[in-house]
């Protein structure tokens, strides 16, 4: 099936869905988790398959982000039960007035139509942005990268055998057969068919989609997130949440970058998070950090020197670009400079300088002493997300059910005219 004949039919698809009660979706959204755990054996050939074409082609990172086990499919199908006891977003009254000539005026929430989610490498983004976009009353148009599309075609073939068990329409969930530029290109400019195009994926792909798009786009992803070791941080808190916030899964976009450390604490914990993060992971038999020092930390502890683009890279591997800087207001400054506007934190017992950099620091998540792995649509209380939004408008953060929605207004009167 074509790229177009898959938009017309979930254009077609979009009213129907739209006016389903909070029941038929919750039992739907039952149905296909049940559909998908027992269809893990096939999934997993499937996987296995995309695993076996990617080996060599793409890093060992990437290929954990492709890889699904028993253990994911349940999480997966976990997440959408999750989903399921989420308030519907759908039909809430945001706002009621009744003016002075009787007409009483309500902002009523509603579905946005058709959401095309263009993703890259993980399958398990298939089962997310279904669950998310058909809660919220919205048919969904999935665009999986090649390297996943097996995977991405046997989760969405199991959604739609569950939506047929339940006597619903199958084409509220669609995947692209095309896994070409052109299907890509198409969903960008589907005027007419798309309502929000959302790029999940790598800097290449979302600037693509941001550049490109003629349909309302979401940018998504690109991480390059900052801690920063304030002088008056706990040492060892510091390391812990740097050690979970680099290695954790440094392949996600919630996954740190930078680490800054004021001058007057580098002395002392520049040595201990060398340990923590190269000769602790060397001596135990896991990958070491390459560390990639501007010139004040090479003074302190070796590795490799940072270059000329390093503090404003994505690095999405086990490597972390480490500076000193001389205040908070500096650190401010540097993540302002080179920030992607997804998610900083920093590591200080001092309430000032929390404030300081919370109210300074420009970016959809700010953590105070908390890792930025966290930023995530299942930490937030979302359930899941279709991805984390680091733009203002019209959404930022991880993005949930209420942020697929748009809103409508409803005016009731009784004969008044104007």
């Amino acid at each position: 099936m074509t790229t177009l004949d898959i938009l017309k039919r979930a254009k077609a698809a979009a009213p129907s869905l739209s006016g389903l009660s909070t029941e038929r979706k919750n039992g739907a959204i039952e149905a296909m988790a049940k559909e998908l755990e027992t269809s893990a054996e096939a999934i997993l050939e499937a996987n296995a398959r995309d695993m076996d074409a990617a080996k060599g082609h793409i890093s060992e990172v990437m290929l954990d982000r492709l890889r699904l086990s028993g253990d994911r499919i349940r999480a997966m199908a976990k997440g959408m039960r999750d989903v399921a006891k989420l308030p519907d977003p759908v039909g809430c009254v945001l706002e009621s007035v009744t003016r002075p000539n009787g007409l009483k005026i309500e902002k009523v929430s509603v579905p946005l139509g058709v959401i095309a989610i263009i993703y890259e490498s993980r399958p398990n983004v298939t089962s997310d942005a279904a669950v998310l976009a058909f809660k919220s009353g919205n048919v969904c148009v999935l665009r999986s990268g090649k390297e996943a599309w097996r995977s991405a075609d046997a989760v969405t073939s199991a959604l739609r055998r569950g939506l047929r068990r339940v006597g619903l329409c199958e084409d509220y969930v669609n995947l692209v057969e095309d896994t070409t530029r052109a299907s890509a290109n198409e969903l960008m400019t589907a005027t007419g068919y798309v309502d929000l195009l959302i790029p999940r994926g790598g800097a290449g792909l979302i600037r693509a989609c941001v550049e490109n798009a003629t349909v309302p786009c979401l940018e998504t992803g690109t991480g390059i997130c900052h801690v920063y070791v304030d002088e008056f941080a706990d040492l060892e808190k510091a390391v812990r949440i740097i050690v979970n916030a680099k290695t954790s899964r440094p392949s996600v976009c919630n996954a740190e970058e930078v680490c800054l450390v004021h001058q007057a604490v580098a002395a002392r914990f520049l040595p201990m998070l060398k340990k923590a993060l190269v000769d602790d992971r060397a001596s135990g038999g896991r990958r070491p950090v390459e560390l990639r020092l501007d010139p004040r930390a090479a003074g302190i502890i070796p590795g490799k020197a940072a270059g000329e683009r390093d503090f404003d890279t994505e690095f999405l591997d086990y490597i972390l670009a480490v500076g000193v800087v001389d205040s908070v207001e500096e650190a401010v400054a540097h993540i302002a400079a080179h920030s992607t506007r997804h998610s900083e934190a920093i590591v200080s017992e001092n309430a000032e300088n929390q404030e300081k950099f919370v109210r300074g620091v420009d970016s959809a998540a700010v953590y105070v002493n908390a890792s930025t792995r966290f930023t995530d649509g299942g930490e937030f209380g979302l359930g899941c997300e279709m991805g984390i939004s680091t733009q203002k408008l019209h959404a930022r953060g991880p993005v949930g059910l209420r942020e697929l929605t748009t809103y409508k207004y409803v005016v009731r009167g009784d004969g008044q005219v104007r």
